[in-house]
């Protein structure tokens, strides 16, 4: 799997106002910010992303994600170097 490819089904199951996906084919980092963050806790939001892989992590399709979740509030809070630095 490609990181574009990861980004687009990642994309195609929850809305994403900024989605960044990086890594090595096996090891993958990704910025999210949606909309559907607002109010959910860390965990709340992370079961919600891999709700969207399906079984991927169970096939080891996907081996490892690390995750930075936002709300749109919070993505505006943060700094452009943070931003920067996804």
């Amino acid at each position: 799997m490609t990181a574009q490819e990861l980004q687009d089904l990642i994309g195609a199951g929850l809305p994403c106002a900024h989605l960044q996906v990086q890594g090595d084919g096996r090891h993958w980092y990704a910025t999210l910010v949606s909309a559907e963050f607002e109010g959910k806790r860390l965990i709340q939001r992370h079961q919600r992303v891999y709700a969207t892989l399906g079984n991927r992590m169970v096939t080891d399709e996907v081996h490892a994600l690390s995750m930075r979740t936002y709300s749109p509030t919070e993505w505006e809070r943060i700094s452009d170097a943070e931003k920067a630095g996804t």
